[in-house]
């Protein structure tokens, strides 16, 4: 966990407080936390084990940044902040906890380079790369072939696309969008989930079927109460975050993962950074540091046996 440190704090505050008064509203607040992680991973607490402040700076990934870089000793970080597992606002409103700040932080160890991080919308993020204002972006971006037309990503954790509903719905497991036809589905705006959605969806049509309705939400809170107070049916989002999701949250379940895709720190393309990144990754993959902070996140499972530059997106 880590305090961002950005010129504009008395907005960030405020809208953190409205972020958790929503959050409560939704029923799926993230309390106070306990100083304990749950071994079965299913405490409602966040974790607070640290798992970065010991990783030490590695001279050869940190010889690989741009002697600039190196030199100013910083670098500027957009983070969308607004579930977890990635990230979210803890209760005094200001520090920011989940797997992507974690190892976002880990990465800044290993380069011996000291994060500005500056919270953004999800949306907002990768747009932003091209002008300059941020050096690398997080926020669960998914590695996607269209992507990776105008920007880089150094990859991290292999999740995907997937899908949760309330317990009483009579969907099952998801291996084609027109299954979801005449439904309303949930998810983020500006997302791989709502460019998937709007793609795929002419083919009810051709199968003689109504369409299914795409509702976006740029809040995650407002996302799960859309689906728990029944103004839509379906919620699909990344594998991780449903999951993590559905086991806080009484009546819903999680159905299946649709689609894998590896997940990066994204940078602008051709960034000077990615092997310096990269390289920074592997190391905490390569000294342990990597798995304990998936461990804590209770995000095992999509570990990657190695982090590459800007991959072909998983088909």
């Amino acid at each position: 966990m880590t305090s961002p440190s950005f010129p504009e704090r008395t907005a960030m505050r405020a809208g953190a407080l409205l972020t958790a008064a929503a959050l409560t509203l939704a029923g799926c607040a993230e309390p106070a936390a306990t100083g304990k992680d749950a071994p079965d991973g299913h405490s409602s607490a966040v974790p607070t084990t640290d798992v970065v402040s010991g990783i030490a700076k590695d001279p050869a990934a940190a010889a690989l940044l741009p002697d600039g870089v190196r030199a100013r000793g910083t670098l500027a970080l957009a983070s969308s902040i607004s579930s977890l597992p990635g990230a979210v606002y803890l209760p005094d409103g200001r520090t920011v906890a989940g797997e992507d700040i974690d190892l976002a932080d880990a990465v800044g160890k290993v380069l011996g380079l000291r994060l500005k991080r500056e919270p953004a919308s999800f949306e907002a993020i990768l747009p932003a790369l091209g002008s300059g204002r941020y050096d690398v972006g997080t926020g669960n971006f998914g590695v996607t072939d269209a992507r990776r037309k105008t920007l880089d990503f150094v990859t991290y954790v292999n999740d995907g696309q997937g899908f949760a509903v309330r317990e009483d719905s009579a969907l099952k497991k998801v291996t084609a969008l027109t299954q979801l036809c005449g439904l309303t589905v949930a998810t983020g705006a500006g997302t791989t989930f709502e460019a998937t959605l709007e793609k795929e969806r002419p083919r009810c049509a051709a199968a003689g079927k109504k369409p299914y309705d795409v509702k976006t939400y740029a809040e995650v809170s407002a996302l799960y109460a859309s689906l728990q107070q029944g103004r839509t049916d379906v919620v699909m989002s990344t594998v991780n975050g449903l999951r993590y999701a559905v086991s806080r949250q009484p009546g819903l379940r999680f159905l299946n993962a649709y689609k894998r895709l590896d997940v990066g720190f994204a940078f602008t393309k051709g960034s000077p950074l990615t092997p310096a990144f990269r390289a920074a990754v592997n190391h905490l993959i390569k000294s342990g540091s990597y798995h304990k902070i998936l461990k804590k996140w209770g995000t095992a499972d999509s570990a990657l046996a190695t982090s590459r530059i800007s991959p072909p997106e998983i088909r």
